[in-house]
């Protein structure tokens, strides 16, 4: 999901700066003079953009916290935070000005004297909510960390997914690895899809049919019985001749011994993983 820079158009040429800034960083920016095209309803758009944004970067400064418009955005953006219960308003100062009252108690990238600081400190707070391959899926009962490695196997592209589930109140987790080997032509359209479209997409594509396989087998949870790793293989098939992933699937519990078994929802860890990067990259919803 994009970043939303929500701003008074007084301040247009410093968010054009900070915002070419982020997209040479490969961050997804959402501002209005780019998104918005006449015909238009700039209600809808700007509320739905900021209703799907990974986050809200709100300008402060004395034109914006005069603007109807920015209270608006400001105001949605707080709700989102009381929702959904994390950080989405991150305000970024440009001068001396009132801070509005819900935004008194947060860290805010100060522009005030230095450009660049206050650049590092938005890279730095937006870092959690743009990196495709890089996160923390939250349940109300859980939380699942994970993150992905490439590279190559003499010749053949590979990835690894790395999951670890830790239960609230519970003295185990649990280790998934998931070892995704391409065959020659999976490879080959790897390779095609990275000169097209960036190698970040190209990875995402790999998970993606992987994850449409098994989301046609809600049931493939492997059962956790001792402390060994059960291993299961799988191969899946993408949309063209010979396009083949061959799967390594590890599960593994640690920690306590607490004499009762354990069912990991691969499917679901999967699904997770790959709905990050599609919000992130944009990735569209089919292979």
């Amino acid at each position: 999901m994009p970043i939303f820079i929500s701003y008074s158009h007084e301040n247009k040429d410093f968010v054009d700066q900070l915002a070419m800034q982020l997209v040479n960083r490969n961050v997804s920016v959402w501002l209005d003079r780019w998104e918005l095209s006449i015909g238009d309803s700039i209600i809808d758009k700007v509320q739905d953009a900021v209703d799907g944004a990974s986050a809200l970067l709100v300008i402060l400064s004395k034109a914006s916290i005069a603007s109807e418009w920015c209270k608006r955005e400001l105001s949605s953006g707080f709700l989102r935070e009381l929702e959904e219960k994390r950080v989405v308003v991150m305000p970024v100062l440009l001068e001396d000005c009132e801070i509005p009252l819900f935004a008194r108690g947060k860290l805010y990238a100060d522009f005030r004297t230095n450009f660049d600081d206050g650049l590092k400190t938005v890279v730095e707070g937006i870092a959690k909510v743009t990196s495709p391959f890089l996160a923390r899926a939250k349940e109300p009962e859980y939380h699942v960390d994970w993150s992905i490695d490439w590279g190559d196997v003499n010749g053949l592209f590979a990835i690894i997914l790395n999951f670890v589930e830790q239960a609230q109140n519970q003295p185990y987790t649990c280790l998934t690895n998931i070892e995704v080997l391409c065959s020659p032509e999976a490879t080959h359209k790897y390779e095609l899809k990275k000169a097209a479209l960036g190698e970040e997409h190209a990875r995402a594509y790999i998970v993606q049919v992987i994850h449409e396989y098994f989301k046609e087998r809600p049931d493939f949870r492997p059962l956790l019985v001792t402390e060994r790793e059960k291993v299961a293989r799988v191969l899946v098939r993408g949309s063209e001749q010979g396009e083949e992933y061959r799967l390594r699937i590890g599960v593994r519990r640690l920690g306590e011994d607490t004499g009762r078994d354990i069912l990991v929802n691969t499917t679901k860890l999967i699904s997770q993983s790959y709905e990050h990067m599609r919000a992130v990259l944009k990735q569209p919803s089919k292979a």
